[in-house]
């Protein structure tokens, strides 16, 4: 039986990002420096079975979220979310959530988090391959030393996207 995964594109500034979901949520958000290919890799290697169908309307909640986000209005996600990863991985990403907008938290706090204090590694590892960046804030995790780590949507993403927090002016969460 097919799963019917939808997409669609996101526009802001000068950023494109491509959104997928399922009926379950949402499953895929890509960088900027990331293509409607990778996207679409993405879904294959996870989704076999994938009944792709672009849909800006069945997207539309989920970019709105992101344009209140990108907007400084939003401060955490409020998305049904179809998170396909190992166990492992996905205690990583929602472990994710619990670093606050705005804060950063080290890949050892992470791993505390998750309860393997000593898999710092494998959460660095589970943090790069975060199909849903933003939304689990893979952005907000730094080195122990307070600096800036690798980043799959690079670096300067990742500054922008700190940068964003640091300055918003919340008004709804």
């Amino acid at each position: 039986m097919e799963t019917p995964v939808y997409w669609s594109v996101l526009e802001h500034q000068d950023w494109t990002l491509h959104l997928a979901a399922t009926n379950s949520g949402l499953c895929c958000i890509t960088l900027p420096s990331e293509s409607l290919d990778s996207l679409m890799e993405w879904i294959h290697r996870h989704i076999p079975n994938a009944d792709i169908l672009r849909d800006d309307e069945a997207l539309r909640p989920y970019a709105q979220q992101l344009h209140e986000y990108f907007a400084g209005y939003r401060t955490e996600f409020t998305l049904a979310l179809d998170l396909r990863g190992t166990p492992f991985q996905r205690s990583v990403w929602l472990q994710l959530k619990s670093v606050p907008y705005g804060e950063t938290a080290s890949y050892s706090d992470l791993a505390q988090g998750v309860g393997r204090p000593t898999a710092v590694r494998a959460v660095g590892a589970a943090n790069g391959a975060n199909p849903l960046p933003i939304v689990l804030p893979c952005h907000r995790v730094i080195g122990k030393n307070g600096q800036l780590t690798g980043y799959r949507g690079g670096l300067d993403v990742k500054e922008r996207l700190l940068r964003l927090e640091s300055s918003a002016r919340p008004a709804m969460s």
